[in-house]
């Protein structure tokens, strides 16, 4: 009955998603040159996901057999390859729903931003609710229909539904990483040449029409802001879920340990559409009030989750012997806490409305390497306050569950559903940075078509908006990668031992040790494959760029066009190409170190790469978006305006940090939870290999 709640909960959100559409469908699409433009982005859009679909579906395949050999010969069952399937392709369509709302939205935008500041933020605000609300919709409908049908069909009792869905992230996990780095490389190597070549070497404005890539940065903030982070958030929300109703069942609470997840992540997607409908502004509002507008509709959404929780949790649980209900209470707390405070930190060092950010646009003043070094330093201070905020979760959610060092079982349930309350608003959380994107492309619209004033800054003022929100949803992404390695980490563990396997853990033993190095080192090869992805995708478009600007006569006075498709394609060949390498490195790693420094260098590698991970995911995270907001802080009349040297400055370091926030640190997150999930699926067949191997 609980299940089937969940189902009508899924459909519920997606028919809120679709309505929300209709909605925005009937609104001004614009005149014949915004429809235009529009058009460009949203097809030169679509023809890179079918590109990029295209290349997954051949690593899908390869991976859906494998699954299937290891299935016949008993390393695995026969559901685990289906699930993968419907784990990459539910995660990959909720990117692609989010990218057509998207595309279809920015011109709707600079429509709603010529009649009034309020409407053209419900109009950005209402495309990224569809977002979240795809999400959240999608998430829940795959996994409840299976969890129906692994019971009702197959008649698995809990602990096998548990040990078989917590395999299914791998697809989701596989998708949402391909999404991320292939759309991320796409984005910012835009980003980056035409930034590079037009305000600072032309010097013309931002989205200026003359530029040639111009068009390919407004297609890449669609491709890797907003499909690739509804894969990547997909990915987060399953994980956390499908994690803490395993460890609810290896607790010993058997099915409703499973459930009670389950219906929070119900009661959070009831309180985000509540949410959605509190978030408006007046005109003329501040940047402050803006952000306060956004926040209301969020803040709104968890007071109402923390009621709910604290029901849900006292009528699924009381009666059950040996459970602290209260305790458990508060681990849900600990996660909806430790969520709000995550945004607020990221917030405080990357919002131009506070200290951090404004120091470091005054660092322009002795030039870019100031600004770069400011900007490294303030993205390694701001990850002390994310550290002990984790921590503390961390541990107020195990112990207040009633974990000990000795029987940590119903502790790390505890640290599960404190990951499911930080996403469990996700709805409404993922609506507010999915709006950036949508903000970013009408400001470009609103430039190239040569909207008035009025309406450049209003869309300057959303898009300014949009960097604070992304950057708070980035950390608040992060913040639930850590907490949702953690349980996956354990969901490891106990899946290992259930193979019969004994661990040694000690932290001196040298499997662990080495594991734990190893970890350490993916994470910053990992970003330094993805880093050098970009420099070398950018170098492309700058080369290009500078072609069309030297052969192409009349493209600064107007009288000719650049040639926009080069650049997307170009874009495009370097995202595909530059995807495998990582997505192979996160595969693999982890079955090589199984079979040399078996399962313990593994859980070793998964604790390195989790901390690690954390720390270098938020540090590029913040000094990417501090970064970027220090320049259009700068942009807005402080400390010499736009076409200053300070100016100029701040470009260099928005352009160092456009990987950083939106390329790098984003797959990290994927990367933490990819390693665990991996282990998870092929710990079968690793265990025959070290077991003909070493003879244990």
């Amino acid at each position: 009955m609980e299940m089937i709640l969940v189902t009508v909960t899924a459909v519920i959100a997606l028919l809120f998603a679709l309505f929300t559409a209709k909605k925005l469908a009937k609104s001004d699409a614009g005149t014949e040159d915004v429809r235009r433009i529009s058009g460009i982005i949203r097809k030169a859009a679509n023809a890179f996901l079918k590109r990029q679909y295209t290349v997954v579906a051949i690593f899908f395949a390869v991976i859906f057999v494998l699954l299937l050999i290891l299935a016949a010969f008993g390393a695995g069952n026969w559901f685990t390859p289906f699930a993968f399937l419907t784990g990459g392709i539910f995660s990959g369509l909720a990117g692609f729903i989010g990218m057509r709302i998207a595309t279809s939205s920015n011109g709707r935008t600079v429509m709603g931003c010529k009649q009034s500041l309020n409407k053209g933020l419900r109009t950005a605000f209402s495309s990224g609710t569809v977002m979240g609300m795809v999400v959240v919709g999608l998430g829940l409908l795959d996994t409840s229909l299976w969890y129906l049908g692994l019971k009702h069909i197959a008649h698995m009792d809990p602990s096998q539904i548990a040990n078989t869905m917590v395999c299914f992230g791998i697809g989701a996990s596989s998708m949402a990483l391909f999404a991320r780095v292939g759309g991320g490389i796409f984005t910012k190597a835009a980003d980056v040449g035409a930034d590079l070549c037009g305000k600072v070497e032309a010097g013309i404005p931002e989205d200026d029409i003359r530029n040639p890539a111009v068009i390919a940065d407004n297609v890449g903030d669609n491709v890797g802001d907003v499909a690739g982070m509804g894969a990547d958030l997909y990915e987060s929300y399953v994980g956390s879920v499908l994690s803490a109703s395993a460890l609810g069942v290896f607790a010993g609470l058997e099915e409703m340990g499973f459930i009670v997840p389950f219906l929070i992540a119900v009661a959070g997607v009831i309180a985000s559409i509540i949410g959605t409908f509190f978030v408006r502004t007046g005109e003329n509002a501040t940047q402050k009030q803006l952000l306060a507008s956004l926040r209301k509709g969020t803040y709104i959404s968890t007071l109402i989750m923390v009621v709910a929780a604290g029901a849900i949790i006292y009528f699924m649980l009381s009666g059950k012997e040996g459970i602290n209900i209260w305790g458990l209470y508060g681990s849900v707390l600990c996660g909806l806490i430790a969520g709000v405070a995550m945004g607020a930190v990221t917030e405080y060092f990357t919002s131009d409305t506070y200290k951090p950010t404004q120091k470091l646009a005054k660092a322009s003043d002795t030039g870019s390497a100031t600004v770069i070094i400011d900007g490294l330093a303030l993205g390694m201070r701001s990850t002390m306050l994310s550290i002990i905020i984790v921590v503390a979760a961390i541990a107020g959610s195990f112990f207040l569950a009633g974990g000990t060092i000795k029987d940590p079982g119903i502790g790390l349930f505890g640290v599960g559903i404190a990951a499911v309350g930080m996403l469990s608003t996700l709805g409404i959380t993922l609506a507010t940075d999915a709006y950036g994107p949508v903000a970013d492309n009408a400001g470009g619209i609103a430039e190239m078509t040569g909207q008035e004033p009025y309406v450049r800054e209003r869309t300057d003022a959303l898009d300014s908006l949009g960097n604070t929100t992304a950057a708070t949803g980035k950390g608040f992404a992060i913040g639930s990668a850590a907490l949702t390695a953690i349980t996956l980490i354990a969901a490891f563990k106990s899946t290992v031992e259930g193979l019969g396997y004994t661990f040694n853990l000690n932290i001196l033993n040298p499997q662990v040790l080495i594991g734990f190095f190893i970890g350490v080192m993916l994470t910053f090869l990992f970003s330094a494959v993805t880093m050098q992805a970009v420099g070398r995708a950018a170098g492309r478009i700058v080369t290009e760029v500078r072609r069309q600007f030297r052969e192409i006569k009349g493209i600064m006075t107007g009288e000719a066009q650049p040639d926009y498709e080069a650049c997307v394609d170009i874009c495009t060949r370097s995202s595909q190409q530059e995807m495998i390498l990582p997505a192979v490195i996160a595969v693999v790693a982890p079955i090589l170190v199984g079979i040399l420094l078996e399962f313990n260098g593994i859980a070793g590698m998964l604790a390195g790469a989790a901390a690690s991970g954390f720390c270098m995911a938020t540090m590029m995270s913040n000094s990417g978006g501090a970064w970027d907001n220090a320049k259009k802080y700068i942009e807005s009349g402080a400390i010499g305006g736009k076409g200053s040297d300070n100016h100029k400055a701040a470009v260099v370091g928005d352009t160092v940090g456009d990987p950083f926030k939106d390329t790098s640190g984003p797959s990290i997150n994927i990367l933490i939870k990819l390693l665990s999930v991996v282990s998870i699926v092929f710990a079968p067949i690793i265990l025959v290999i070290i077991k003909a191997i070493w003879g244990i």
